[in-house]
């Protein structure tokens, strides 16, 4: 994907990951369970592509977006705007902040006075967050943009926002749903179901839009795996490591998901990477390179989109 623009364009370094790893960090069940939703997207401010990261975080106490803009000149000049979801005062769920990213203006603006949710941290309807920078609004998110438009009297950026990876965690007993938008036409629903538990043998199953698309059997035996599913005509890569929901203390641990679009390697997919709960020598680079490096692999704005699904099975 290239541009006629004369934009700089900083790769997409561990500097992002570093980001979600620190917020991620605090989803852990240590303490009190966290539900959290990041989206890392590239966005054009100020002539160059920098990385925004936008973090939904919820739980008993609190409910609260972090928005992170990062300086082209490095991790230690990063520029991170809070806004409490749900306030004490009620004025200000609808508000207005101004950042300053490598001397240049950023304005945030917010209303989030009756947005909707649906068990997520991330409202799904009424409500809108705008970016704006030289009288541009860089990156828009909800779905009141007449209001937007009209409150930051900015017009629309010349180039979008390109989104690059979700990564969510999901606490649940057996069901853990999320959304992902793999194309131009709308967001898909991803359910994960298993029945690990009883006399039966361990089973999976990973539907999107209502449909079973992957079935695993035998769980203890194919605990970890890779298929190439088609989502509204394009192929969506799936992998699954779910051993500690196998062979970890109950609460302990998390099954991993990613979907990743784009059709996969010949001859990579396969499933089942372990015996008996012990790991295969394999198996380790097989995911190190999926999960654990897909945000430093990249150099250039591409429209591949990456989702992280981390299920906490609850006791």
């Amino acid at each position: 994907m290239s541009f006629h623009y004369n934009f700089g364009i900083p790769s997409l370094t561990t500097r992002s990951s570093t980001t979600v790893q620190r917020t991620s960090e605090e989803t852990l069940p240590n303490k009190t369970a966290q539900s959290t939703v990041i989206y890392v997207y590239q966005v054009i401010i100020a002539g160059y592509w920098r990385n925004v990261t936008v973090s939904w975080c919820r739980n008993l106490m609190h409910h609260t977006l972090y928005i992170s803009v990062e300086s082209i000149g490095g991790e230690s000049n990063q520029y991170t705007c809070k806004i409490d979801v749900k306030p004490w005062n009620f004025w200000s769920k609808k508000g207005y902040k101004t950042i300053e990213v490598d001397g240049n203006q950023v304005e945030v603006y917010w209303d989030l006075r009756s947005p909707k949710f649906s068990g997520s941290p991330e409202p799904c309807s009424d409500y809108y967050v705008a970016l704006a920078s030289d009288e541009e609004i860089v990156l828009l998110l909800g779905d009141y943009k007449k209001k937007a438009y009209k409150r930051t009297k900015s017009r629309p950026a010349l180039v979008d926002a390109v989104l690059y990876y979700k990564k969510e965690n999901v606490f649940a007993k057996k069901s853990f749903g999320t959304r992902a938008k793999f194309d131009d036409k709308k967001e898909s629903d991803i359910v994960v179901e298993s029945s690990i538990s009883g006399p039966k043998d361990p089973e999976m199953w990973i539907s999107i839009d209502g449909i079973v698309l992957i079935h695993v059997r035998n769980l203890q035996w194919k605990f970890r795996g890779n298929q190439t599913v088609m989502v509204n005509t394009l192929p969506v890569q799936v992998f699954w490591d779910v051993h500690d929901w196998l062979f970890s203390s109950p609460g302990t641990g998390h099954g991993l998901f990613i979907f990743k679009t784009g059709p996969s390697e010949a001859g990579s997919e396969k499933e089942g990477s372990g015996h008996g709960g012990h790991e295969s020598d394999d198996s380790s680079g097989y995911y190190s390179a999926i999960s654990n490096d897909y945000q430093s692999t990249r150099s250039n704005v591409t429209n591949e989109f990456c989702l992280f699904l981390y299920a906490w099975k609850l006791e």
